[in-house]
């Protein structure tokens, strides 16, 4: 049977038992049992997750992401982590991945677009798309050269009715939850022809 890992923040806690339901009897899934949040976040705790999970070195795929945290603005302050050293994390997980998984496939999910106009208190906290396309086209250009795939998560949902969000971030809607979920399973069992 195969093993599938789940890295991920809030939108992967929405699908990862939907994911998790669609792999019963083909592979496990495993993920952290919680919000993974940003890049830093998961390049201190990737190695704790591996053992707290119960993964070996047999781990036939890794799906993640990362950057709707990072993205994160507070009093247009800027973004929580600047760009420059988003790539940095991206980079560094990339290796990461490959070190403590080194069997597996790597597919990155790109981040989720957003309902800017839903955020309550925009001058206090928001996130905006502008910000998450540069840091996903910076995110899927370090990943391919480290040889992993990418899930576009983001074009996936671009154009979804607003009946999608359960929130300007997330995606906790029944019909949202299928589409993601279908999305990440198409994506892994591809990758590993299954």
């Amino acid at each position: 049977m195969k093993k599938v890992v789940l890295i991920g923040d809030s939108i992967r806690i929405g699908y990862c038992e939907y994911v998790k339901e669609k792999y019963e009897e083909i592979a496990e899934v495993f993920y952290p049992n919680e919000n993974c949040r940003f890049t830093t976040y998961v390049l201190l705790n990737l190695d704790y997750w591996k053992e707290s999970m119960g993964c070996g070195d047999d781990v036939d795929c890794v799906h993640w992401n990362a950057g709707l945290w990072d993205v994160s603005e507070r009093y247009h302050d800027g973004c929580l982590v600047p760009l420059e050293f988003y790539k940095d994390n991206v980079d560094r997980i990339c290796r990461r991945i490959k070190l403590l998984f080194p069997n597996a496939k790597m597919i990155f999910a790109t981040s989720t677009p957003v309902a800017e106009l839903q955020y309550e208190k925009p001058y206090v906290f928001c996130r905006h798309n502008s910000n998450i396309e540069a840091y996903n086209a910076a995110a899927v250009e370090i990943v391919k050269k480290h040889g992993g795939e990418i899930n576009d998560l983001y074009g996936l949902l671009k154009e979804a009715p607003i009946e999608y969000h359960s929130d300007a971030t997330h995606y906790s809607t029944d019909k949202a939850t299928e589409v993601l979920g279908n999305q990440v399973f198409s994506a892994i069992s591809q990758s590993l022809n299954i």
